[in-house]
């Protein structure tokens, strides 16, 4: 499969700008950051963002190491419940930076995520992995779904308070329910 294109989602309000830019700057901005700061090395291909914090705060180039080249790993940009967050997703790997304080960031364990989704009415940023679902609030981590498949979550919807959804069970060979409340993570 071949790479999709970065998907942008502005839906909770966000006191920063962001540009997903085309290439590596050749001049760097002072301020440059490499998620996970571990990174040995990042790939060609890997996101190149440019991240004007809120009014006065200098902007910085975040550069986010790269998880799979595949259609099926988002790349992109969303804005988060908490205002100065943003989260930058590279191939299904998942980093949540302060743009506040860049050195601060949470890098996500699914690794990849399959899909990002907005419980605006819950202030949730959902990610989808292939075995449960992670949910971002306000406060930092909310909850983490128990084991809901052996190999590949369907979210099919996120309404009235609940996330309902398809896991394949490996024993039965077949697709089952699901329905979490997006308060607990629960299943329900």
């Amino acid at each position: 499969m071949s790479e999709r294109e970065p998907q942008i989602n502005l839906t909770f309000p966000h006191n920063w700008q962001a540009r997903i830019l085309p290439a590596r700057p050749l001049i760097l901005p002072k301020r440059s950051f490499v998620y996970p700061l571990q990174a040995e090395e990042v790939e060609r291909g890997a996101p190149e963002i440019l991240i004007l914090p809120a009014a006065g705060a200098e902007a910085f180039l975040a550069t986010c190491a790269l998880g799979f080249r595949d259609a099926a790993a988002p790349t992109g940009v969303w804005s988060c419940p908490r205002p100065n967050e943003i989260c930058a997703v590279a191939g299904g790997y998942a980093y949540l930076i302060d743009t506040s304080a860049p050195e601060r960031f949470t890098m996500l364990p699914f690794r990849p995520v399959l899909e990002v989704r907005v419980a605006l009415e819950e202030s949730l940023l959902l990610f989808v992995g292939h075995h449960a679902i992670l949910a971002w609030g306000v406060e930092g981590l909310a909850w983490e779904s128990a084991k809901l498949s052996d190999e590949g979550v369907t979210v099919t919807s996120v309404e009235g308070g609940v996330l309902r959804g398809l896991g394949w069970e490996m024993r039965s060979d077949k697709e089952t329910d699901f329905v979490l409340d997006l308060k607990t993570g629960q299943q329900i």
